[in-house]
């Protein structure tokens, strides 16, 4: 093993854990700040040592938030209730598909008209007003 190389149960640095996971080290402050379960260990002048659970929850933080449809506060419910051992809340909505059809008949203004943003939203308006009518 070289020098650089480092056991799977090692501790990381702040800085090998962004490079690991892609996750910058200012969102990493940033998330300790918001998850408690996130606590990785603190030494003499307050460096940052991350354990492998620490970097497994980093990673599932970042699915959460990025592919998952998460927000901020949905993490943290989620990540509360697994710590209190109850049921987990449910996956936020996906957002409702729009039928084809229906996208076509969407009329959008011109650009550079005076009315191009409020012909749009009435349009979008109706549309989900008749979605829910529907539904």
């Amino acid at each position: 093993m070289s020098v650089n190389e480092k056991s799977e149960g090692a501790f990381r640095t702040i800085g090998e854990v962004a490079t690991a996971t892609g996750v910058a080290p200012h969102v990493l402050r940033y998330w300790e700040t918001r998850f408690p379960e996130l606590r990785p260990v603190t030494r003499a002048g307050n460096r940052r040592y991350y354990r492998p659970s620490d970097i497994a929850l980093i990673e599932r933080i970042q699915r959460l938030l990025g592919t998952e449809g998460y927000t901020v506060k949905g993490v943290q419910k989620l990540l509360a209730a697994e710590a209190r051992g109850g049921k987990a809340p449910p996956p936020p909505p996906a957002a409702p598909a729009v039928p084809q059809a229906e996208a076509a008949e969407t009329p959008v203004a011109p650009a550079g008209t005076d009315n191009a943003s409020t012909e749009t939203l009435r349009a979008i308006r109706d549309r989900l007003q008749r979605a829910l009518d529907s539904g």
